[in-house]
């Protein structure tokens, strides 16, 4: 079908797609070393992993990493203080959606998005990292979309770190009692991520696989 046979929003939705893609690509493209960091939007300062992203955020900013965030409140909003804390460039990737997601206070490199795909794209396009606190049902996404990615070979492989044993070692322990044993995926697949507790494992593990130690 050739693009003048599209329905008019058809045409205008390309239009709109691609128009994300060309401001994300030049607003980010000047990042050499910027880790993602993902979480719930629904935890409180109080909690102890809003504490953790903050202080893991701070250690990798002063390590030389930018940090990106998806913009918003709680685990978001650690990521990105902890960058600005440390000095190092705060990125916050924003999401329009029906509850009105409102960018957090700590981001000095701000882009806001329609389309859930196209964010995705830059969080892993500009990403030397994943890291991963506890989080719903987005952050699953964002875990599996980037294993999924490193395991087909979409993208060279690069550190997917997940932080907090408690959280996550029902969900590990799943995966290795019932998608291993059912053969789904193989003993190397359980490679693709790491779990660890506390914020310095996760600057020496990226650390380590740069060659920056």
């Amino acid at each position: 079908m050739r693009i003048d046979e599209f329905e008019e929003g058809d045409r205008a939705r390309v239009q709109r797609i691609a128009k994300e893609f060309d401001r994300g690509f030049r607003a980010l493209s000047k990042f050499r070393n910027a880790v993602s960091i993902f979480g719930s939007s629904r935890l409180t300062p109080k909690d102890e992993y809003y504490k953790l992203a903050e202080k893991t955020a701070y250690l990798l900013g002063r390590a030389g990493y930018e940090i990106i965030s998806g913009g918003g409140p709680s685990i978001m909003e650690a990521a990105n203080k902890g960058a600005s804390r440390a000095g190092s460039a705060s990125i916050g990737l924003n999401i329009y959606i029906p509850t009105e997601q409102k960018a957090n206070p700590y981001i000095n490199t701000l882009l806001e998005f329609h389309y859930f795909f196209v964010r995705k794209v830059m969080f892993v396009r500009y990403a030397k990292a994943f890291v991963i606190f506890p989080g719903g049902y987005g952050t699953m996404d964002e875990l599996f979309e980037s294993v999924n990615l490193i395991q087909t070979g979409r993208i060279p492989q690069f550190p997917v770190i997940l932080v907090g044993g408690r959280y996550w070692r029902g969900l590990l322990h799943w995966i290795m009692s019932v998608m291993l044993r059912r053969g789904c995926i193989g003993e190397s697949d359980l490679s693709l991520f790491s779990l660890v507790d506390k914020p310095e494992d996760v600057v020496h593990i990226i650390n380590k696989f740069y060659h920056r130690l």
